[in-house]
Order: C-alpha cells, then structure tokens, then sequence
C-alpha cells in the first residue's frame, strides 16, 4: 500500500510517499508495518504508552478511519502525524 505522509514524518521516512506492507488487513496493521519499516515514525504517531495520539490523523479514500477499519481492498492511504510546537 502506497502511505503518503505529512509535516515531521517525512523527516521519519525520507520521502513523502512510501509503499508500505502490511501482513493484516487493518488500518493498524499498517501503521504497524510503518513504524518497522520507518522506526523514526514511531514517536510522532504514538504517545509514551504505544496509543495512537489523538491529533494523528488517517485518511483513506479522503475519509478519516479508525484503526480497526479494513484496508483490504484500499491502495493508498495519508497520514497527518501530531503536530507540536506553538
């Protein structure tokens, strides 16, 4: 799957579009193969307990899903990591 990322996750990846596989079939299981693919990632997508931070947002097909919703059939997806600063 074709993962396009934005702000401080291109710094993570080195690019801003990544072909990521993924062994399952949900939206986590991608982000899963992401981050060991791109360890880098890791801390802009996850909090200090390994949760989803609330401010990363996942878009498929322009619709914002859930980590539990299937990719299966979907060829590409953006994330838009947690943003910090002021």
């Amino acid at each position: 799957m074709h993962v396009t990322v934005y702000g401080p996750l291109r710094s993570a990846t080195g690019e801003k579009t990544v072909q990521v596989d993924a062994e399952g079939e949900t939206v986590r299981d991608v982000l899963d193969a992401l981050v060991d693919a791109y360890p880098r990632a890791e801390t802009h997508l996850t909090d200090d307990e390994g949760t989803l931070r609330p401010s990363v947002r996942v878009l498929v097909d322009d619709r914002r899903v859930d980590l539990d919703e299937s990719v299966t059939d979907v060829e590409s997806m953006r994330l838009f990591p947690a943003m910090r600063g002021g």
